[in-house]
């Protein structure tokens, strides 16, 4: 739902002045384990603030130089912006009678436009909120009872590998997303709808 997250990071790490190297070690080494601060955030552990701490003092020992904690989630996320394709996407589809959900690891929660959010998603299940993480099998299984289907009959996009291959685990089709184009086109294919023309879709993003 959002620009490449990867391309932020980048921009991160040149304006931080850590290597990239190091900036992915740190990322790819404590992002998916248990007890980690990413795992902690996600789950409602810890505080945004909380995250922040404990992140830069991952980076600044990775890189040899002091990473200021103060709005780290916000520096490390400045170029991430809503991709209004996307958007237009989901609401041509919930526009059609598709039932529509986000299924979200939040890294504090407080940076959701919920309002917009709402109007073309019909249930929100965001980590911190309930406690449990993708890839976590029970989550996926929450979010498919609260869209009132089986995990079967769902349909999971997600830009990491490893939260699609969670959804696999419970049986939901899966996309990895690229970028919108291709992930549309697939979802035109699934759902047998058109999803990237519809004059009124998306209209919470205008």
């Amino acid at each position: 739902m959002t620009s490449p997250i990867f391309a932020s990071f980048t921009a991160f790490c040149e304006t931080e002045g850590i290597m990239p190297e190091a900036f992915r070690a740190v990322m790819s080494g404590a992002a998916r384990k248990e007890g980690s601060p990413f795992a902690k955030v996600e789950t409602g552990e810890i505080t945004e603030e909380q995250f922040d701490e404990a992140v830069a003092s991952l980076l600044s020992d990775a890189c040899g130089k002091a990473i200021a904690p103060l709005g780290l989630k916000q520096r490390m996320f400045a170029l991430v912006k809503p991709d209004d394709a996307m958007w237009n996407a989901v609401g041509a589809a919930r526009g059609a009678g598709v039932r529509t959900g986000l299924l979200s690891n939040s890294w504090g929660g407080r940076d959701y436009p919920l309002d917009e959010l709402r109007q073309i998603f019909d249930t929100l299940v965001i980590s911190g909120e309930v406690g449990m993480r993708k890839p976590q099998p029970e989550i996926y299984l929450l979010a498919a009872e609260r869209a009132g289907a089986r995990p079967e009959d769902c349909v999971f996009v997600d830009d990491f590998s490893v939260n699609v291959e969670g959804a696999e685990a419970v049986g939901m089709k899966s996309i990895v997303h690229k970028d919108a184009p291709t992930t549309i086109a697939t979802l035109e294919e699934v759902l047998g709808l058109e999803l990237g023309s519809a004059a009124d879709a998306g209209s919470a993003r205008r």
